[in-house]
């Protein structure tokens, strides 16, 4: 029988709705999964039982009385530890904030709770989302459930993880450098990372900077189109959530619509014609393409023009973190890990030239993926990542077949080349790799396209739900079960 945690969300939502499951049976259900196989890979680092069970029982009752229900009534929703939790711990993956309990929520957790979600607990990630290894000296390391000695990426690496083992149906992420695409990738599951203000960001320090944005990720698409309709929104915690005087044109969007693929021109490329991107995974998305080609119109080997996105991004990633940690570390260096302090003291080196050199860099990327879009393709389709699972014990990859990277970063340069431009992407699960791990293919969308990348990615989806090799995989989670706890692996609370 499958157990209620094992329903996708737009199944449990419906279920508790027509009085068919209790939201105290769904929690109760993803309390045990968690008790089940966590310890194997250390993703839900604070659960608030206590919480979430009354939250649930408050929800039945609202079926009960036959209240209008949100549309996540019920739904246990997985946060990541950068988002604050009125009333639950939040560390943001720093000892400085162990004993860190918010006062009130950050603006998208209190819209899940608005929407009738139940915050269930807290997913790990790195120390102040820096890095796509899911390792802080907090918490310790995650593993991915399909090897727990590999990385489950990051930085909502924890979040990628409860997701693929059905410990919550949804589960929130943040993305600069592809912190949503990239553990969706590694995982097995969808993350999205929308257009700047889609989502109202009310923690981004440089507010009118699009780097950094808030967005949805959960095992399937239709799920998350689900959640994300209860995210995007017009509000005024976030500059560029702007919009009209008074009118309100994203919240309760709809994210079903549905597209006829075979009328798409679709722009194909391993790399971007920058990224550092392993033959390994050229070869499996190779095997993508050739697999996915018949359902578009059009298929064409080629990319935008990204020439000056490795310059632009590490200077302006740079410049995102002297906004929150250079006081910090000018107080005391050993304060944060070795990844905030090289952020900031990268940032400490630029000038003022450099930063206006990147953001005209990043402007003419802008004007150059417009003139693409423009000339006739409709979507671009790309590797999530640019490589295969590796150890989480190896802080950051410092070589791609056999060729140094330029920064701790440079491996997620398939993710952050539609990062500077600011355009909507997806990560859509497509089988596994010639190492038996995920394959993720992100899916791009033209300026604003979120709605059209939702609906490509969901059709992309039932069109190889039939397909063993492009389906989804599943992790087996007897073997997690079984599997003894992460945190006996040497290294598990260390940085180095």
């Amino acid at each position: 029988m499958t157990e209620p945690c094992d329903l996708t969300a737009v199944q449990a939502r419906q279920l508790i709705g027509t009085k068919k499951l209790s939201p105290v049976e769904l929690v109760e259900s993803c309390l045990r999964r968690v008790g089940e196989v966590n310890h194997a890979v250390n993703a839900m680092v604070a659960v608030d039982e206590q919480g979430a069970r009354k939250a649930a029982k408050e929800a039945e009752a609202a079926v009960m009385r036959g209240d209008t229900l949100g549309v996540l009534h019920g739904l246990p929703i997985g946060i990541k530890d950068l988002d604050s939790t009125a009333g639950l711990v939040t560390t943001f993956g720093s000892p400085l904030y162990k004993d860190n309990i918010p006062e009130k929520d950050d603006n998208h957790v209190a819209d899940l709770r608005d929407a009738g979600g139940i915050i269930f607990g807290k997913t790990n990630t790195p120390e102040f989302g820096a890095g796509a290894n899911t390792r802080n000296a907090i918490y310790g390391a995650t593993g991915n459930p399909f090897d727990p000695t590999k990385s489950a990426a990051g930085s909502s690496g924890g979040s990628g993880v409860v997701l693929a083992t059905n410990m919550v149906p949804l589960a929130t992420g943040s993305d600069t450098g592809g912190s949503l695409r990239n553990p969706a990738a590694f995982n097995g599951i969808v993350g999205f990372r929308p257009s700047p203000g889609l989502v109202p960001n009310s923690r981004r320090r440089l507010g009118w900077s699009g780097l950094s944005v808030l967005g949805p990720m959960a095992r399937n698409v239709g799920d998350l189109a689900l959640m994300l309709s209860a995210m995007a929104g017009d509000e005024g915690v976030d500059p560029l959530s702007y919009t009209l005087p008074d009118m309100d044109v994203r919240r309760g969007m709809a994210w079903h619509e549905a597209i006829d693929l075979s009328c798409l021109n679709v722009a194909a490329t391993p790399d971007f014609g920058f990224a550092p991107t392993e033959n390994h995974i050229r070869e499996v998305f190779a095997s993508r393409i050739a697999a996915l080609s018949p359902l578009f119109a059009t298929v064409e080997d080629k990319s935008p023009d990204c020439t000056g996105s490795d310059e632009a991004f590490e200077v302006l990633r740079a410049v995102s973190f002297l906004a929150g940690f250079s006081d910090r570390l000018k107080k005391d260096p050993n304060s944060v890990g070795p990844n905030v302090r090289a952020d900031v003291e990268r940032g400490w080196n630029y000038s003022a030239a450099d930063v206006a050199r990147a953001s005209v860099l990043q402007t003419d990327i802008y004007q150059r993926w417009q003139a693409f879009f423009a000339s006739g393709t409709d979507i671009i389709l790309a590797p999530a990542i640019t490589l295969s699972p590796r150890p989480w014990s190896e802080l950051a990859p410092s070589e791609i077949d056999g060729k140094p990277t330029r920064t701790y970063f440079h491996w997620l340069a398939n993710a952050y080349a539609v990062t500077l431009p600011g355009h909507p992407a997806l990560s859509l699960p497509l089988g596994v790799d010639k190492a038996g791990m995920p394959f993720g293919l992100q899916i791009v969308g033209p300026r604003g396209g979120d709605a059209l990348v939702v609906a490509v990615a969901a059709a992309i989806e039932a069109a190889v739900a039939g397909d063993a090799t492009l389906a989804r995989p599943v992790p087996d989670l007897a073997k997690l079960r079984a599997a003894p706890p992460i945190s006996g692996m040497p290294g598990f609370l260390s940085f180095d």
